[in-house]
Order: structure tokens, then C-alpha cells, then sequence
């Protein structure tokens, strides 16, 4: 699976597993759990498809995604818009990514 749609898709699941957990653990219903198992399931599924050759690789570069993904979902799901620190320090972030994904590496 390419990591342009592999890393988007786990960002999702694995925030929300956290955001279901994160909810609980604060004193919802113990209803959440059950779905937050499933999207973290989901979540470590999807990060095992993309065609890294390492697995250390394809974690870190899927960390600037991640950061993204959860500024995104602090402003859609909790109303908190970010501000210029945090779309620079996620800018920075992507620039990492794209480094270790377009790298030129020998074979």
C-alpha cells in the first residue's frame, strides 16, 4: 500500500484509539474501549502495509504525519484551532517526512 494513503488512514485510526482511550480513562462509559481496541488494531495493520524496508523507517517517518493528522483533529473534533507555532513546528515535522521517504538509498 503506498504510504500516501497507508500513513493518512493510520493517523486516523490510531487517534482515534487514543481519542476513545484518552475519553475513558477521563470517565466515559467503558463503551469506548471497545472501539478504541479496534481503530488501534486497525492502526498497527496499516502501518505494517506500507513498503518500507525497515520497520524503524517507516515509524519515523510516519511521525510527521501523525503530528499533522492531530492538529487536524484538535481543531475538527475538539474546536481548538491551531495556532502559527503549532503549524510550524508540524511544517517542520513534514519536511523530516518527505526527507526520509525521498532519500536516494542504495538497494
Amino acid at each position: 500500500m503506498p504510504a500516501a494513503l497507508a500513513y493518512p488512514l493510520a493517523a486516523l485510526a490510531e487517534i482515534a484509539g487514543c481519542f476513545a482511550i484518552w475519553h475513558w480513562w477521563r470517565g466515559a462509559s467503558s463503551l469506548w474501549l471497545g472501539p478504541g481496541l479496534v481503530a488501534l488494531a486497525l492502526f498497527g495493520w496499516l502501518l505494517a502495509q506500507v513498503g518500507a524496508g525497515f520497520a524503524g523507517r517507516a515509524f519515523a517517518a510516519y511521525g510527521g504525519i501523525y503530528i499533522v493528522a492531530s492538529l487536524l483533529w484538535m481543531w475538527g473534533a475538539e474546536g481548538q484551532r491551531p495556532d502559527l507555532w503549532d503549524l510550524g513546528g508540524a511544517g517542520l515535522c513534514l519536511i523530516g517526512t518527505v526527507l526520509i521517504l525521498a532519500a536516494p538509498r542504495a538497494g
